[in-house]
């Protein structure tokens, strides 16, 4: 039987740490991004967060509408998007209109401006769908990261740079992050869920 060092111990536990640091990480920005994905959706109340997701042609280039203007709230059921470059008017305006916003700008020359009408309830069916259906892509991001972090356990203990006990104990905290990440994700879809539901 041949001894292990207390040093090749304590390698190959950092191995495992350092995949579930990485994991850890990955799925902490799956979670942000279903955050993200959500501000997008409306509630029937005006928020810039509603056009994070869009991008207008810059020179060429899509560029984030927010990185291209001043967007205000002038009213709860108003957005105001003020360019910093006018001549990029007519791109915001033509971005805004072919998103899945299912808003109608209005370009008076100098600012767009867009009312947020209130939700009927079709459009908040829709919402609420939309909601769900950001989630589940959530949530199979996490999956997916936990599948990768499974795997490379598995490698390791397959090169035998790690015993069972560590692939096992290694495997079992992935889990537990998994489990804990998608009820998160569950938790926040809820939240916005309610929001959206409320008249």
């Amino acid at each position: 039987v041949r001894s292990v060092s207390s040093n090749t111990c304590l390698f190959m536990a950092e191995e495992v740490d350092e995949i579930a640091l990485e994991i850890e990480e990955r799925m902490q920005k799956s979670c942000d991004s279903v955050v993200r994905n959500l501000q997008t959706i409306s509630t029937g109340r005006a928020n810039p967060a509603m056009l994070d997701r869009i991008q207008a042609d810059y020179y060429g280039a899509p560029t984030p509408i927010n990185q291209m203007a001043s967007i205000s709230v002038p009213s709860a059921s108003q957005l105001q998007i003020d360019p910093y470059d006018k001549s990029s008017l007519s791109d915001i305006e033509k971005a805004i209109i072919i998103s899945d916003l299912g808003m109608t700008p209005q370009n008076d020359g100098s600012v767009i401006r867009i009312n947020i009408p209130a939700l009927t309830e079709e459009r908040r069916k829709e919402l609420l769908k939309k909601c769900k259906g950001i989630g589940e892509e959530g949530k199979v991001a996490v999956r997916n990261v936990r599948r990768d972090g499974v795997d490379k356990i598995k490698k390791l203990e397959k090169a035998s740079t790690i015993g069972e006990d560590q692939s096992k104990e290694g495997q079992d905290d992935i889990q537990k992050m998994t489990d804990k990440y998608v009820k998160d994700i569950d938790e926040i879809v809820a939240k916005k869920e309610k929001d959206v539901s409320k008249v």
